[in-house]
């Protein structure tokens, strides 16, 4: 059952050059997943209206959070002069992106590139905080190393939960910075998943890229079509 509230902006991160996460002031129970979407209305204006992945995980209290890359749209726009205080709209939860409604898997596979590891890392953390115990691989793929969203809870995440393991893919070589160069393909995930026929796939990210990864697993490396979860709300 979808609510909504007004929240007041609480803080805004700049994640990358161009990607900005907003936190809502909220204490309202845990009344979403992780790894579901709300759809945001700012400034009381119907037609700045998005649907947004939570990036922040319900075990986070006191705020949530959705994050986004900032491109020419009025939507965007208007979220990258948001400030602390003023209001959002919000309307939530939506979607079945969670760990809940696939079964609670005990091995994952994340496949994500860009923004579209914004619901990932929501589930992420809520693995983490609550010490789940699956076993979870992301292969996130990015232009170069400034592009890469949340970086550092990453790498947070993956000290204190030694079954989360994340490989990057990225366009161009970093000197010092462990990644492959390219993009995700099958050699990749036979590569970087080599247990893959083992673990329920969760895929986020453009859609045209997400397409493309669903047909790597499924005619590629002849994956059933039940273990590839994808995400398709048009967030991008």
């Amino acid at each position: 059952m979808t609510q909504e509230r007004e929240l007041k902006v609480k803080e805004v991160i700049q994640r990358t050059h161009n990607v900005k996460s907003i936190r809502l002031e909220f204490n309202a129970p845990d009344d979403y997943k992780a790894g579901q979407f709300l759809q945001a209305v700012l400034n009381n204006d119907p037609q700045l209206k998005h649907y947004l992945s939570f990036s922040s995980s319900p075990t986070e209290k006191g705020f949530i959070e959705f994050t986004k890359k900032i491109s020419q749209s009025n939507f965007s726009k208007a979220l990258d002069s948001l400030k602390p205080g003023d209001s959002v709209k919000v309307q939530y939860p939506f979607g079945k992106f969670t760990l809940e409604d696939n079964g609670s898997p005990e091995k994952i596979a994340f496949l994500s590139g860009g923004i579209g590891i914004t619901p990932i890392r929501s589930i992420a953390k809520f693995a983490v905080d609550k010490n789940l115990g699956e076993d979870i691989v992301l292969v996130y793929a990015n232009r170069s190393v400034k592009d890469i969203a949340f970086k550092e809870d990453f790498d947070a995440m993956q000290k204190s939960y030694p079954k989360l393991r994340v490989a990057h893919v990225l366009c161009e070589a970093e000197p010092g910075f462990k990644c492959r160069v390219g993009m995700i393909n099958s050699q990749v995930v036979r590569n970087e998943v080599p247990d893959f026929k083992e673990r329920k796939f969760f895929l986020c990210g453009p859609p045209p890229m997400v397409e493309a990864m669903k047909k790597i697993l499924v005619e590629e490396l002849a994956l059933p079509k039940e273990q590839v979860v994808t995400e398709s709300f048009q967030g991008y």
